[in-house]
């Protein structure tokens, strides 16, 4: 952690926008931190929005401890927006800006916030998400003027962002925040049911950045890094956001969903120097190179994966074809970033490492002894970059951190040499394409379509090792699929319903689920057998 200036009663003063952005705007104000989108930012333009920013939100009376809702696509603004909020004191809350009415409405009504930053684009559906009482103080509309298809009341004041932001203002003063105080909240369904806000504090970007950013990919000052993954969700804020600003670096920001080909215009004009992906999209971008798309990596010293384990078979097929040694790592936004991560070259197909300096980690059974070498059992981790709690669930929090230690839910062994293997999840939660899917979410969605008497999803690994949500289905009595097509009508009347990567692409359609004596469907034989009762 680096000097402290002064101290309250509290401890020494803290604050993340001062150590990831004011910082080094003071040390090369004129080196560009942000390339990709919209125009190129140097630390002093940086430092200047989020000043900006401070200052509108002083204006519009937020106060420290407010929590400030952003869904917005990756860019300046976002980053901009983040360290605003950060620098007064307020809670900086990035979501998801690709949701659903759904989601916004709880995610607002979660963490309270009466101040929603939004990109003018999903302003339908984020406003069809706020009803009654969860209507705002104050929606600012990025990139867009507030026009009148919105539904009313959203908020009592609607402001397009360059009318809500001075244009120009000097030096804002920090709020003086300590090290200990929470800084922002991520969402999360890690755990099951409906998702939750993990709060965490000042210091837990600076914990992690050493830790995992300098302590293993020794990033510098001459890197660019490129993230495919947001930053509304924890890999993607540590790679895209908060990782080059710390090491003075910059960072190359994507908006959109990622395609290959995109993608690869994009690390042909920037250049990066490392590079972040999840397991899903390395596969895509292999097999568009089989394909003819001409991907030029030489400007790659390193490549990272995360938010899902990581085949072996996808490790050794990258390193063949391009030259590139994945390092494969586990983190959890209760974490904040990586945790278990290979140093460059040090890395095995198939396992995502050894502890991270600064972290510690442990196996253990069910009866909470430590599991034997190559044993399967539940993977617990310390470190200071921890979550500080689960947003108004005390009980959740006492289940999942325990002196220290955080329960990951993840099952894992690991081999004689110290390396961690990934063997499953401990509950029926799944990964795809890096984000969280419950599959009680997706059950409830589908049990909405007229044709559905019940139904159950599963996550099954794919050719490749990739986990990919599926779902048996069992048909009311008047319905049939003789003809078959009913498995595209559902795909397609579900994807109004949730994002594209929550839904099935394959449907089993059987006579009846497995269950247990008492009623519950048991998933292990799902996972486990997919001719288990016979094609209905």
């Amino acid at each position: 952690m680096p000097a402290f200036a002064s101290s309250t009663a509290h401890g020494p003063i803290y604050n993340i926008a001062d150590e990831f952005v004011s910082r080094p705007a003071r040390e090369q104000p004129e080196k560009l931190a942000i390339l990709g989108t919209g125009r190129a930012r140097t630390y002093a333009d940086l430092q200047s929005l989020v000043h900006r920013v401070a200052q509108a939100l002083r204006d519009a009376n937020c106060q420290p401890g407010e929590r400030v809702l952003l869904a917005l696509p990756d860019s300046a603004e976002l980053v901009g927006a983040f360290f605003g909020a950060a620098k007064i004191g307020a809670i900086a809350v990035p979501v998801n800006p690709m949701a659903r009415a759904a989601d916004y409405q709880h995610w607002l009504e979660n963490c309270g916030a009466r101040i929603a930053i939004v990109h003018a684009p999903i302003l339908g559906e984020f406003c069809a998400g706020i009803a009654g009482d969860a209507a705002l103080d104050l929606l600012v509309v990025y990139e867009g003027t507030p026009g009148t298809e919105k539904p009313e009341p959203a908020a009592r004041r609607i402001l397009a962002w360059d009318d809500w932001l001075p244009s120009h203002v000097g030096m804002v003063a920090t709020h003086p925040t300590v090290a200990t105080d929470p800084a922002f909240f991520l969402f999360t369904s890690g755990g099951g049911g409906t998702p939750k806000a993990v709060v965490h504090r000042h210091q837990d970007m600076a914990v992690a950045a050493r830790n995992y950013a300098q302590g293993v990919l020794g990033l510098r000052a001459d890197d660019r890094l490129f993230s495919v993954s947001k930053l509304f969700f924890a890999y993607g804020l540590g790679n895209g956001m908060y990782f080059p600003l710390h090491s003075g670096a910059s960072t190359i920001l994507y908006p959109e969903r990622p395609r290959a080909d995109e993608i690869a215009a994009v690390i042909a004009q920037y250049r990066p120097t490392v590079f972040f992906s999840v397991p899903t999209f390395y596969v895509s971008l292999l097999r568009e190179s089989e394909k003819g798309l001409a991907l030029d990596f030489s400007s790659l010293r390193l490549a990272v994966s995360a938010g899902e384990s990581l085949p072996g078979e996808i490790f050794d097929q990258f390193r063949k074809r391009f030259g590139i040694e994945i390092l494969d790592g586990i983190g959890s936004s209760e974490m904040l970033h990586i945790f278990l991560s290979s140093p460059p070259g040090e890395a095995r197909a198939g396992s995502c490492g050894r502890e991270v300096p600064g972290f510690e980690a442990r196996i253990l059974d069910d009866a909470g002894e430590p599991a034997g070498t190559d044993e399967a059992g539940n993977l617990w981790v310390k470190g200071e970059s921890a979550f500080a709690e689960y947003w108004r669930i005390p009980e959740l929090t006492a289940r999942t951190k325990r002196d220290g230690w955080v329960n990951t839910g993840d099952k894992f062994s690991r081999d004689a040499d110290g390396y961690f293997y990934y063997r499953g999840r401990a509950d029926d939660m799944m990964k795809v394409s890096g984000m969280w899917v419950s599959p009680g979410e997706v059950e409830n969605a589908l049990l909405g379509h007229a044709a559905i008497a019940e139904c159950a999803v599963v996550g099954k690994a794919d050719t490749v090792g990739l986990v990919r949500p599926v779902a048996y289905i069992v048909l009311r009595q008047s319905v049939t699929n003789t003809a078959g097509g009913l498995d595209s009508e559902i795909y397609g009347w579900l994807r109004t319903r949730l994002p594209s990567f929550k839904c099935p692409q394959e449907y089993r359609f059987v006579k009846e689920l497995p269950r247990t004596a008492t009623g519950k469907v048991q998933r292990y034989l799902l996972r486990g057998h997919s001719d288990l009762m016979g094609q209905g």
